[in-house]
């Protein structure tokens, strides 16, 4: 629910009604605005009777919000959300973040040899597979707790900060002493037990959308990362599973403006498992850019044709370096920057 407030009211008026309003149990958040005041209201606002409301001399108007998601919602959060990575900002209407690296770490001379070049290229953060989800229980299945030790090194020697997926919630707490920007792939992303536990922790998460989920369902999913007291969400759009077969998913590149209105979140677009393509990643790159992303990750191997995992959509570091060249001709010319 929604309360527009009168700017004349008085503020003693309006504490007042935010009180009773919280002895219903739901949660208020007062945003100020040059011409009138907002309370957003999260929880169960069925008990509250609108009419009343209205009747107090402060409210101008009373709106209940169809949303089933609050937090996340624009509506309780007008101004642009900035997740700070490791001092990274992701996020605004100014700043553009590139991410580069491997789907799988296959080494230490690996991992190294390719944070320096996505570094080089213009890449502000590695990622890197540690823990791999895989269709078949027969494929590479990722080095574990060695991967993630190797992406520490590498961080040390580029100062990038490291992007990895979690699987499952009794790893928490090595990703949590590891790794900067903990990523949930889109297997996991209704997964809600891990999203509770990612709720109590402090890190940043990047929530990749299912391959066959909604953007109401993947904003909510973002909702309980938040609503269990992590506010720290960054969406990730990586394709969608459609009847098309001459890409391995379908970009979504329209979710862009959708988020943008429906939510607060930054949000990150994944061309490579969108496409599993080289060819086409450079292309929905910078459409990505130019429709409104928030920044990119992109995967990167000096050796795609030896690649453990995913080389057909992976691209060489000089491919990578001349790609972050044009989105920042691109980003130029919508005002934003990549820095």
């Amino acid at each position: 629910m929604i309360i527009t407030i009168r700017k004349s009211a008085p503020k003693l008026e309006v504490e007042k009604l935010i009180k009773e309003l919280e002895s219903y149990g739901v949660k208020v958040t007062h945003v100020v605005g040059e011409n009138h005041d907002v309370l957003g209201l999260v929880g169960d606002t069925a008990r509250l009777d609108e009419n009343r409301i209205q009747a107090n001399d402060a409210v101008r108007k009373v709106t209940r919000i169809a949303a089933p998601y609050k937090l996340a919602n624009r509506l309780f959060h007008p101004d642009d959300s900035v997740v700070d990575v490791a001092g990274i900002k992701i996020g605004g209407r100014e700043n553009i973040v590139i991410i580069g690296g491997p789907c799988s770490v296959e080494g230490k001379e690996q991992i190294e040899s390719i944070a320096h070049s996505v570094k080089e290229a213009g890449a502000v953060m590695l990622r890197g597979g540690a823990y791999k989800p895989r269709t078949s229980p027969y494929a590479f299945q990722g080095l574990q707790t060695e991967g993630i030790l190797d992406l520490v090194e590498a961080r040390r020697l580029t100062g990038l900060p490291i992007v990895s997926e979690l699987m499952s919630a009794d790893k928490l707490e090595e990703f949590e002493q590891y790794v900067d920007l903990i990523q949930i792939g889109a297997r996991n992303m209704q997964n809600f037990e891990l999203l509770k536990a990612l709720g109590k922790s402090k890190k940043p998460i990047l929530l990749k959308r299912g391959l066959a989920n909604t953007i109401e369902e993947w904003i909510m999913s973002a909702e309980y990362i938040m609503a269990a007291g992590n506010p720290n969400v960054i969406l990730c759009e990586r394709g969608i599973r459609t009847f098309e077969k001459y890409t391995r998913n379908t970009l979504d590149l329209s979710v862009i403006p959708v988020i943008k209105e429906k939510t607060h979140l930054p949000i990150v677009i994944d061309p490579s498992h969108a496409t599993g393509d080289y060819r086409y990643v450079e292309a929905m790159s910078l459409a990505a850019i130019a429709a409104g992303a928030d920044g990119l990750i992109i995967e990167v191997h000096n050796n795609p044709e030896c690649a453990w995992s995913d080389g057909d959509q992976s691209l060489k570091p000089e491919k990578f370096a001349r790609l972050v060249e044009k989105c920042r001709a691109i980003a130029h010319v919508v005002g934003r920057e990549i820095k």
